[in-house]
């Protein structure tokens, strides 16, 4: 008896032993294909998705993503679109173009402004006034217009027409009050509502500066130099940026920019965009001034 029950004990084992090794095995498959949420218990599929994410990146790269109707800048029935290009990668060149900057003017090469320059809580459109305020009080007269416009290498004749029309013109807009000056003074506080329109939008409603607008510039009429306008390109966008029938917008920026390019070109003739630049914050009025002053 105790040999039969010892021989059916041991079969029974043997009996129990693969169901064991299937039961084993059956719990190991099914940890291995557990889901990913516990990566600890599941190292086949780690492995699995790696080599997938592998694949797929090997396979991205060599393939171009497909382009996005609404990211164009050039409209195939609108000539001028192609014509006046936008540089589609600023935002990888400088961060937030689309940011208008209050105290400085940026730009890829200088992305805090002019280096050095105390914004002295000014606008960069009031800092690009400020250099004509000879004494320092806000106001602006036109015999510190003429000695600012002398200052930066202009003549004897384009200083007195330039002294007598930039103050009547921005005179009364930048009044505090309705009475207009009999000084025909420039208040900077105020500067801003005399912005003008046809112009290159550089400046906002607010006097900031607006770093993609600013590139455009350059993107859209530098054909010849990616980074300077000759003087050709220069009309150009002066005829391009005009309004309809803002005849006083037309003449200012025409006398501004062209000015401009007599005091600031280089010997080939181009003006820069770093020239551009500092005329927006006022930094190249002070660089021709110096250098005047050295000469």
């Amino acid at each position: 008896m105790r040999r039969r029950r010892r021989r059916r004990g041991i079969s029974a084992s043997l009996v129990t032993l693969p169901f064991a090794s299937i039961l084993i095995m059956a719990t190991l498959l099914l940890i291995s294909r557990l889901p990913t949420r516990h990566p600890h218990l599941s190292l086949r599929q780690r492995s699995y998705k790696l080599a997938q994410r592998i694949t797929m990146a090997s396979s991205s790269s060599s393939s171009s993503p497909p382009s996005d109707p609404s990211l164009e800048t050039v409209a195939p029935h609108a000539a001028v679109t192609g014509e006046r290009k936008l540089n589609t990668d600023l935002q990888e060149q400088l961060p937030k173009p689309y940011l208008a900057r209050a105290l400085a003017a940026v730009d890829p090469s200088h992305p805090q402004g002019t280096r050095g320059r105390d914004a002295r809580g000014m606008s960069v459109l009031q800092q690009h006034a400020a250099f004509f305020d000879r004494n320092g009080d806000g106001v602006i007269h036109p015999w510190e217009t003429f000695q600012g416009l002398r200052a930066i290498g202009c003549g004897y004749p384009v200083s007195i027409a330039g002294a007598i029309l930039i103050n009547l013109v921005l005179s009364y807009p930048t009044q505090p009050g309705w009475i207009p000056s009999p000084l025909f003074s420039i208040h900077i506080k105020n500067i801003h509502k005399g912005k003008h329109g046809s112009d290159s939008e550089a400046y906002d409603t607010e006097g900031r500066f607006d770093p993609s607008k600013f590139d455009a510039i350059f993107s859209k009429y530098g054909r010849a130099h990616p980074n300077a306008l000759t003087k050709d390109e220069l009309n150009s966008m002066l005829k391009a940026n005009r309004n309809m029938y803002d005849f006083i917008g037309w003449i200012t920026s025409a006398g501004e920019w062209l000015l401009l390019y007599s005091v600031a070109k280089d010997k080939e003739g181009l003006l820069q965009r770093e020239t551009v630049r500092g005329a927006f914050d006022g930094s190249l009025f002070e660089r021709l001034q110096d250098s005047k002053k050295s000469a």
